[in-house]
């Protein structure tokens, strides 16, 4: 009888173990008490020792670690490869384009935002997207003072709904685990997915509305920027009239005529063509770094290189590493400039890397002890009978935290399978449980056990913690209106 209540006892304080884990991680990460890396680590470290098994917890790290290191290799040499790629001027007519599109104007500065995103994420990579949006809209946001969570909460939602694309990875895992075919449960789902990008579309516009009432309404008259001096224009309509404020050869905004500038194009700006990450890099004509002549083939090998990763004709760690050297050889033949490149981009590399490898500690620790799998069992279990023949509406809400809580594969291969069985025994359809477990995947791409996540924080320079108390609502939200579309739909 003793034996039998310990057989119980152990399990449950597994799942109490497991929630208080991570409950844990983001407090400390959202109160700023601890920096993501040492908490990724120190954390299912101690708690490793609470559930008795501290022997074990090199076992578990070596684990994680050996999991994730294909992904740390891929995001190592993709930062590389594209970090190259913007310097050579690869997206400087992206950037010219959104310029032109946004004129300063913080509410369409959002809204590019989002149409971005959602544009590059067709790739499939969550990496790829973030990068190339990051390094695209960031001048624009420092040099307007808007707030970059707008930025990274945005992306990170369009790049969520985009997520679901056969080959972006939940798709194909729920139609593996399931045994279904990808098409049959994504082409149902356009429309709610459709519906859910709207949503973001439409909150990039009220939050960007809000960033307009906040910075004043702008708009960008002249970007001009050489190597000696760089001027920017900043023409402000406020309530007492137009101010006008230009930015100096020393960088220090002056205002000309008119009595209000505009709050947030006052302040210290300086060159771009010095170096500082506020300028408008991908705008300044005389950098260095620029390979006109070699544009065509720096975009030919930028689409091929996508075109292999969305075939799969090679594992994406070694596309982008074979990548990352051509682009080098190719742009740089002399070995001092391709080592400062390299110089230049490994404060994002070890960041980015240092940071998958701490998630390493944090997924093997959870998967190791047992704590995810007993975690998973406890929601079922406490899931009602009565709830069995709306089992499609309790997996899309489940999506929710789970998929937050632990990675696609954790998800999908470990829980999903019982849902649908659960499912299955009150006539819900396997394809209906496996598009409704698709609802999440907008708040997924922010969790922490998300690599890609902490690229765009990374690049954005912006802290996790306030980048999860920003998200988490929004990303939430989307995730129950691409839910409520497809019930309405019929889908789910």
């Amino acid at each position: 009888m003793g034996c039998s209540r310990a057989n119980v006892r152990y399990p449950l304080m597994l799942t109490i173990l497991g929630f208080a884990m991570i409950a844990t991680f983001l407090v400390l990460i959202m109160m700023k008490k601890m920096s993501p890396i040492a908490a990724l680590v120190l954390i299912p470290a101690l708690f490793c020792v609470f559930v008795g098994k501290g022997a074990k917890l090199g076992d578990y790290v070596l684990d994680g670690v050996t999991d994730l290191a294909p992904t740390a290799a891929m995001l190592m040499f993709a930062i590389v490869y594209f970090g190259v790629m913007i310097d050579v001027g690869l997206f400087d007519p992206i950037v010219r384009g959104i310029l032109k599109f946004c004129k300063a104007d913080p509410m369409r500065i959002v809204v590019g935002t989002a149409v971005l995103a959602a544009i590059v994420s067709l790739d499939g990579d969550g990496s790829t997207t973030f990068m190339i949006t990051v390094s695209a809209m960031y001048p624009l946001y420092k040099r307007l003072k808007m707030s970059l969570v707008v930025m990274t909460g945005v992306a990170a939602m369009a790049n969520g709904v985009m997520n679901t694309l056969p080959w972006g990875g939940p798709t194909a895992r729920a139609a593996t685990a399931l045994k279904l075919d990808a098409s049959d449960i994504f082409v149902p789902m356009i429309p709610a997915l459709l519906v859910g990008l709207l949503f973001v579309f439409v909150l990039s516009y009220v939050l960007g509305v809000r960033e307009r009432r906040r910075l004043g309404v702008l708009t960008l008259d002249e970007v001009l920027e050489e190597e000696n001096e760089t001027e920017t224009v900043l023409v402000g309509s406020g309530a007492s009239g137009d101010g006008k404020v230009s930015m100096n050869k020393g960088g220090t905004a002056t205002a000309g005529s008119g009595t209000d500038a505009p709050t947030g194009a006052t302040g210290s700006a300086d060159s771009a063509a010095h170096g500082d990450d506020d300028g408008f890099q991908g705008l300044d004509p005389n950098r260095p770094t620029l390979r006109p002549k070699l544009y065509w083939f720096n975009a030919l090998l930028t689409v091929g290189l996508l075109t292999a990763m969305i075939m799969e004709w090679l594992p994406i760690p070694v596309l982008f590493l074979i990548g990352a050297a051509l682009v080098l050889s190719v742009n740089f033949p002399h070995i001092p400039d391709q080592k400062a490149r390299l110089a230049a981009h490994a404060d994002n590399v070890l960041n980015v890397s240092g940071m998958v490898f701490a998630a390493a500690v944090f997924t093997g620790v959870l998967q190791g002890t047992g704590m995810v799998d007993h975690m998973a069992k406890w929601m079922v279990d406490v899931i009602p009978g009565s709830m069995g023949p709306h089992m499609a509406l309790v997996t899309g809400i489940l999506s929710l935290p789970l998929t937050y809580f632990m990675s696609n594969d954790g998800f999908y291969f470990g829980v999903l399978p019982v849902l649908a069985e659960a499912g299955a025994a009150h006539g819900v359809t396997p394809l209906e449980m496996a598009r409704a477990s698709l609802v999440g995947q907008p708040l997924h791409m922010s969790s922490p056990l998300v690599p890609a996540v902490y690229v765009l924080v990374g690049m954005a320079k912006v802290e996790f913690g306030d980048h999860t108390r920003f998200v988490v609502k929004w990303a939430a939200l989307t995730c129950l209106v691409i839910l409520g579309a497809g019930m309405l739909f019929g889908i789910i």
